[in-house]
């Protein structure tokens, strides 16, 4: 995701509140039809070099294909075999659902609205429009939203959509796992923006989510994997971390949504959200429950011998088990995201707190590092050496016989930590804010002229880009469409579309 503090105009705000009243998320505009039907033909070759027309009428035919063929009234999944017979996220799903986990829904929804900041195509503010209002159709009560979500009717009884009234579902659990509700949230935070905040369903659902999400932070400033309700603050002392007396070396098939997760970086990105809803509604609250959160990772470090961070924690602030493979451990994948993160709310608040902790975090993580150079995903409390498990999910010290499908090594980002350490210790504190990558169109050049033909040259009659793969639930290897593929081919067709 992109984050923005200034955004490109290529339409009036009253044309951008037109178009948001009279698109109709069943359909595409009439104009890209035509451009579609007229010019769907056009394509690189090398008697006629690829021009910005081309691209543009290209973006066209790719914008009708994904929304109206791929996606579902807005709702993307993960992965789609090229005959559109099967359709997947992390798991099976049908064909009016969507997955919010990137490089779902939100994902897709930001890429369009990159595209228009980058083409100027209207378009492209519509498929973003209508990406939206699918996650404001599968809001939860609780505000966030789920893994999975289904627009159509059968599918829609299990859950508790806010905008079904009576006739909701039970299934009201919002999840901060692998960046679900934090990016679902996100995307609609930042359309918001581009319309000014004058779509009232988007803007409402902006801040009902915002409202219950602050209600489910612990006192302590952490957050939990997944919630309906938001929790007791008698329930949850605010204590340091500490080592429990004994830890379990075998599974204990304990309920873990509750706990004060950094699984997946989950509290990094909520902060990452939070300053953004900062940034865009002027929201102090959810600043300060930034700052709250950076607090949390102060009290979550572990005492020596081991000065990091644990995957999560129960309310007596110990590491503990969460699924089968993660054991209660030091990682070495998740502090080094919160490691980062403080550094971020040292550049917003200029609070020096925030990074006391890293010169100890970085010496630790140094000497614990692995022969190749890569850092355990999990380290034993307190004798530091590196746990695996082998296909059995048996705990072990060797790393012979593990699984494939989680990463018990994760690359070593020390270095690049250590540069950005430096460099706020530097800096003025009280002006290092980190600057908003912005988009902006870019001049034309023979590379990205290049890049685009390639681009298009790559894509089917259909207007997709089909490529050799497996979907995760069938044996056999068959042609798919990937949308982390469409997301960045989408970019370089749209930057090629605007470029000057």
């Amino acid at each position: 995701m992109i984050m923005h503090s200034e955004r490109l105009s290529p339409m009036c705000s009253g044309c951008v509140q037109k178009s948001a009243r009279q698109f109709d998320t069943r359909c595409i505009g009439s104009l890209v039809i035509v451009a579609y039907v007229l010019m769907s033909s056009i394509q690189p070759t090398k008697a006629q070099p690829f021009n910005q027309a081309d691209a543009r009428v290209t973006l066209a035919k790719v914008l009708n294909f994904y929304r109206t063929q791929v996606g579902y009234e807005g709702a993307y999944l993960w992965r789609y075999a090229a005959d559109l017979t099967a359709q997947e996220g992390e798991g099976t799903a049908s064909r009016s659902s969507g997955w919010t986990q990137p490089p779902g829904t939100p994902t897709v929804g930001e890429a369009y609205l990159d595209a228009w900041r980058l083409s100027s195509e209207n378009a492209c503010l519509e498929a973003a429009i209508e990406t939206a209002r699918a996650l404001v159709r599968s809001q939860l009560v609780s505000g966030g939203w789920s893994s999975h979500f289904d627009l159509g009717n059968p599918g829609r009884k299990k859950y508790a959509y806010r905008t079904d009234g009576e006739q909701r579902g039970r299934n009201n659990l919002s999840t901060f796992d692998d960046n679900k509700s934090q990016s679902a949230l996100s995307l609609l935070m930042h359309v918001d923006e581009a319309l000014d905040f004058k779509d009232q369903p988007i803007h409402e659902a902006v801040l009902y989510a915002l409202e219950r999400m602050l209600k489910s932070q612990y006192p302590n400033g952490a957050w939990p994997q997944q919630y309906s309700e938001p929790p007791q603050d008698s329930e949850f002392p605010v204590l340091a971390a500490s080592y429990p007396d004994s830890w379990s070396r075998t599974y204990p098939k304990i309920k873990y949504i509750g706990y004060y997760t950094l699984n997946d970086n989950n509290m990094s990105h909520i902060v990452d959200m939070l300053f953004e809803a900062n940034r865009i509604y002027d929201r102090e609250d959810c600043f300060q429950a930034a700052v709250k959160t950076g607090e949390f990772f102060l009290s979550a470090q572990m005492p020596e011998p081991q000065p990091g961070w644990a995957q999560q924690y129960d309310l007596h602030m110990h590491p503990v088990w969460a699924r089968k493979f993660e054991p209660a451990a030091i990682t070495g994948g998740e502090s080094q995201s919160v490691m980062r993160t403080l550094i971020t709310l040292y550049r917003f608040t200029a609070d020096r707190r925030f990074i006391t902790p890293l010169p100890r975090a970085l010496t630790y993580y140094r000497k614990s590092l692995l022969p190749d150079g890569r850092l355990a995903r999990f380290y034993e409390l307190k004798t530091n050496r590196p746990l695996y498990f082998t296909k059995d999910y048996e705990l072990t010290y060797s790393d012979s016989d593990m699984p494939t499908h989680y990463g018990f090594k994760v690359s070593s980002k020390l270095d690049r930590l250590e540069q950005d350490y430096q460099k706020v210790l530097a800096d003025d504190a009280a002006q290092s804010a980190p600057p908003r990558r912005l988009l902006s169109r870019i001049q034309t050049s023979a590379g990205l002229q290049k890049k685009a033909a390639t681009v298009a040259r790559s894509l089917d009659d259909r207007g997709a880009w089909v490529e050799a793969g497996r979907m995760r639930h069938q044996e056999e290897s068959l042609e798919v469409i990937e949308m982390r593929t469409f997301v960045s081919n989408l970019e370089t067709l749209a930057r090629f579309v605007g470029a000057q």
